[in-house]
């Protein structure tokens, strides 16, 4: 999808190239009216010209043809990269390919972390709207609920602003771009795996408030409908943002033990929950994976580092990062864009 200084940006460029302009544009009045846009939108389209070396804007004087010899400087670009967490969990590797995306693109992200909170997210988002940033690549807060920040992401829009969500995104802006993982075929992948080895009692362990938990309990439940495995919700055990911070608290771990009762395996929403309930289980003497097998999605450092490895769902060569910062900066350079998903390969480790 390309934004309307995008589309002004490309059609100007095929008429220089085709020599319809005899040394100069026509001025911002007449592409207004040519094209029926904002000034402010042309002089967004006219600012992709002089960064391609095309044109030279002088205050009073117009848009004057450059010589294709001489082209100008290429400007640096600047995108706010906000994320629900900078330094816990995946978040370091996700970022860390962005920068190298971006760094190669000429283009500076400025980082910023809403810890999964609708009103930091709000706070950013006013913010960003007052600097003088080229595109926004968000990983939403609380993705499952109604979000009251939709005025402000349609300002973003209405600048001309590219928005690409990451992990999830929220339901009501359809025309914003994302790269998502694909949830409901890894929790299915999960169940279709334990199946195999055996497992006719499977738990699940989701997040509620992330829509990625949503999607996940989804393709849990429905492979196992498929499957005709039991389908018990007391065998799903729920939990939030806000319970987060007691992953390492007994009570926690002694409310999920309830859950996993008469189950022979699990699948969890990612591997810090997975890698905290084998540590909660295995103090209580529980075999892993002789009595309960545990599954998870990410592959992340942490399903290494547990004391049992845990079976995981990885996204191969892809980095859900490095994808969301390419497409960013196609949506910069006005190419036709559209969302991506990246789907999961299973790596087999101890825990199962």
């Amino acid at each position: 999808m390309a934004f309307k200084y995008q589309q002004i940006a490309a059609e100007l460029r095929a008429r220089i190239e085709a020599g319809t302009y005899d040394g100069a544009l026509p001025t911002e009045f007449a592409i207004s009216e040519a094209f029926q846009a904002s000034r402010q939108t042309v002089r967004r389209a006219l600012a992709l010209l002089v960064d391609d070396g095309l044109i030279e804007r002088r205050q009073g004087s117009g848009s004057r043809l450059l010589p294709r010899q001489t082209p100008a400087k290429s400007r640096r670009t600047t995108v706010a990269v906000i994320t629900t967490y900078i330094n816990d969990y995946i978040f370091p590797g996700i970022l860390r390919e962005m920068e190298h995306v971006f760094a190669a693109g000429n283009c500076m992200p400025l980082l910023f972390s809403t810890h999964n909170q609708v009103d930091m997210e709000r706070r950013l988002l006013r913010q960003l709207l007052d600097l003088s940033v080229d595109g926004v690549l968000i990983e939403g807060s609380k993705t499952v609920l109604p979000n009251p920040n939709q005025d402000l992401y349609q300002k973003l829009r209405d600048r001309g602003l590219p928005v690409v969500f990451l992990h999830g995104i929220y339901p009501d802006l359809p025309w914003a771009l994302s790269v998502l993982d694909d949830n409901r075929g890894g929790g299915r992948m999960l169940v279709e795996y334990l199946y195999r080895k055996g497992h006719r009692n499977i738990a699940g362990m989701f997040k509620s408030d992330d829509i990625q938990g949503l999607q996940r309990y989804e393709g849990y439940m429905t492979q196992l409908r498929d499957l005709e495995l039991p389908m018990d919700d007391r065998r799903v055990f729920w939990y939030d943002t806000s319970l987060k911070e007691l992953l390492t608290a007994g009570e926690f771990w002694d409310r999920a033990e309830k859950v996993l009762e008469g189950c022979t395996a699990v699948v969890c929403y990612n591997d810090e929950i997975a890698t905290q309930l084998v540590n909660a289980l295995r103090k209580k003497g529980v075999d892993i994976p002789g009595e309960l097998a545990v599954v998870s999605f990410d592959n992340s450092p942490l399903s290494d580092l547990c004391p049992v490895p845990v079976t995981s769902l990885s996204h191969g060569e892809n980095n859900l990062g490095r994808m969301a910062a390419e497409l960013m900066l196609r949506c910069l350079r006005g190419e036709t864009c559209r969302s991506e998903k990246a789907g999961w390969v299973l790596v087999e480790k101890a825990s199962s």
